[in-house]
């Protein structure tokens, strides 16, 4: 079974070496993102993982996102 993980700032410098390396390791991967759609947009393309938008200061939008990745990729491991 494929383990599935959700990286948060995962489109850019340090969480976006450990969104690659976890998809190099067989992974699905999620990479979370506040701001930058053209960066999420490249990481996506790029590493071919799934970008989702969202504030991690906002309970609301942690619960969304967390729904989103396990709709799409599976329960987060």
């Amino acid at each position: 079974m494929t383990r599935v993980a959700f990286v948060t700032g995962g489109t850019r410098g340090i969480g976006k070496a450990i969104v690659q390396r976890l998809s190099e390791d067989g992974f699905k991967v999620a990479a979370g993102y506040s701001g930058n759609d053209e960066a999420a947009q490249a990481t996506a393309k790029a590493l071919g993982v799934m970008v989702v938008k969202g504030n991690v200061g906002s309970f609301d939008d942690c619960a969304r996102a967390v729904k989103d990745v396990e709709t799409e990729l599976g329960p987060i491991d």
